[in-house]
C-alpha cells in the first residue's frame, strides 16, 4: 500500500502560485472541484483527517463511490502511487499552506496569516513546498 501521508511537515505555496493572500476555491455550478473538497475537509476539520483520507475522499466523491464499496475501493486506490497533497491546487493556486502534524493529520492556513508565517519558519517541521504549475 502507498500513502500520500506526511509527519511534521509544513507545505508550503508553490514559488509559482499566483495569489499574495489565500482564497478560497470558488464553487462553480452544483458540483464541488477537488480543491473545494480538499478545502472543506481541512479548514472545517483541522486535524481531523490524514492526507489519505483528504485525497481518497475528494477522489470517491468526484467519483460517486459510496458505503459498501468504499474500502475495496480505497485499496485500490492506494494500491500504486498517487499524488500527494503538494499537488493539491489549494498549495499550487489558491494560497493555502498545508500542515501535517506528529500523526499525520492535517489543517490549512492561508498565506500571508499568522499561523502560516510561523509553521512556515518553524525549524521543527520539514519544510516543502507544493509543486510548481509550469515548468521552470
Amino acid at each position: 500500500m502507498y500513502s500520500t501521508n506526511y509527519y511534521d511537515t509544513f507545505i508550503q505555496v508553490a514559488d509559482d502560485c499566483p495569489v499574495t493572500a489565500a482564497d478560497v476555491p470558488p464553487v462553480k455550478g452544483d458540483n464541488k472541484s477537488i480543491a473545494n473538497i480538499q478545502f472543506d475537509m481541512m479548514a472545517h476539520h483541522p486535524y481531523e483527517f490524514t492526507s489519505d483520507d483528504v485525497v481518497f475522499e475528494a477522489y470517491a466523491l468526484k467519483n460517486n463511490i459510496s458505503g459498501a464499496e468504499k474500502q475495496a475501493a480505497r485499496e485500490q486506490y492506494f494500491s500504486k502511487g498517487q499524488a500527494c497533497l503538494r499537488a493539491s491546487t489549494l498549495a499550487k493556486r489558491y494560497g493555502w499552506g498545508i500542515h501535517s502534524n506528529a500523526e499525520g493529520k492535517v489543517a490549512i492556513y492561508g498565506l500571508g496569516s499568522d499561523e502560516y508565517e510561523q509553521y512556515s519558519h518553524n525549524k521543527q517541521l520539514k519544510q516543502l513546498k507544493a509543486m510548481r504549475s509550469k515548468k521552470a
